[in-house]
């Protein structure tokens, strides 16, 4: 086995968490941008010791941070993601940038991101200088997709869920709540919405019995980093997945959970090997949307037939009156043969896993709330 470490973003900065080589002990180290909201934080992959951080500040506005030494120092970017005046001549501001994706592996200078409110910004230079992805912002549909200039979403509007097609380059994907998931098959310049099949249960229902198109609710689209074929994503009305070799319509996996679990949740993860093995953490998203866990009883559910069936895996975890809940940036896999699973929660825990789920144990009991964990490189 090898050593791990985890970048932490949180609601008061970030932290980086070491394991060593058996994935038992850990070591924190941090804070990094203490008091600043951190909403992702990522190693790139293509280049060791390069790490992008989101960060926002009440008073200095939100900016994206580049270090190229593991994180030891870090510079801003000159030019950070900002919306360009609209055909109609309003114009809107970034409040803040919320998901970073690196850029195909044949183009180790592109990242993708994406702000609240939602738009997608690219950088060509390694996350210094941003410009918007024009082909999306500037849609002549983009305000009808987004439903307009409301959103009810916590926290504001985003996008979120950037997936470059490692088989593709010029094929993106992209989710936006609200809005839906959409596609791009030329790297960003035309775009199609990709949302046949998921329900809108807080619209009602077309007189002509038809689908809506866009104006969906996501909150995290996944493809197998092996079979890109093979997607999966959780949304405000349940769990899906689509194989792409079989057409383009979501099927509904979540009613095969438990129903008084539910399939509303945040996170989403596939392992790295195998298409067929998915974990989520279900959240209460009855009544009021408490957005904890269901009962007060948090657990993991893990498929490993495509999501035909689900089991239970809570070993570990407080066995009630555990009132938190897992966002949808704050769950990530390693590599290893026994793939270690880490996820921070709405209270500011770390809990991992080295046994696939079997087990679960506290890395960090005491951080800030945590808003990204990504699993990144050592020196």
């Amino acid at each position: 086995m090898s050593r791990q470490v985890l970048l932490v973003g949180t609601r008061k900065g970030a932290w980086k968490i070491e394991s060593d080589a058996t994935r038992s002990q850990w070591q924190i180290k941090g804070p990094m941008h203490l008091g600043a909201v951190v909403s992702h934080y990522v190693a790139d992959p293509r280049r060791p010791g390069v790490e992008l951080m989101s960060v926002g500040s009440g008073h200095l506005g939100p900016s994206v941070f580049v270090s190229k030494d593991y994180g030891e120092t870090w510079t801003e970017a000159s030019q950070p993601p900002a919306f360009s005046p609209e055909p109609n001549g309003s114009h809107r501001s970034v409040d803040h940038v919320f998901w970073l994706t690196p850029g195909h592996v044949c183009e180790p200078d592109v990242w993708y991101g994406g702000t609240s409110p939602q738009g997608l910004f690219r950088s060509r230079d390694g996350g210094n200088t941003w410009k918007e992805v024009l082909g999306f912002n500037h849609h002549p549909d983009f305000l009808q997709w987004r439903g307009g200039d409301k959103d009810g979403t916590p926290d504001g509007p985003k996008l979120h869920s950037i997936i470059v097609d490692h088989s593709d380059k010029a094929h993106l994907l992209v989710g936006m709540s609200g809005g839906g998931i959409f596609e791009s098959f030329d790297e960003g310049r035309s775009w199609t919405p990709l949302n046949s099949g998921v329900a809108m249960d807080f619209y009602p229902p077309k007189e002509d019995g038809t689908e809506y198109e866009f104006g969906h609710d996501p909150h995290c689209l996944v493809m197998h980093p092996v079979q890109a074929n093979r997607l999966y994503h959780q949304n405000h009305c349940g769990l899906y997945a689509m194989d792409r070799a079989q057409g383009k319509r979501w099927s509904r996996i979540g009613d095969n959970l438990p129903k008084e679990v539910g399939d509303i949740g945040f996170p989403i993860v596939v392992h790295p090997r195998d298409p067929e093995r998915i974990w989520v953490f279900p959240m209460d998203g009855s009544g009021q949307w408490p957005r904890t866990s269901p009962g007060g009883k948090p657990a993991v559910f893990h498929s490993r037939d495509g999501g035909a069936s689900f089991e239970r895996q809570a070993n570990g975890f407080p066995a009630q009156q555990a009132w938190w809940t897992v966002k949808r940036q704050c769950m990530a896999l390693d590599q290893e043969p026994s793939v270690g699973i880490y996820l921070g929660t709405s209270n500011g825990q770390l809990w991992g896993s080295s046994d696939e789920g079997a087990s679960w144990h506290g890395i960090a009991m005491d951080l800030p709330q945590i808003y990204s964990v990504e699993v990144g490189a050592l020196p």
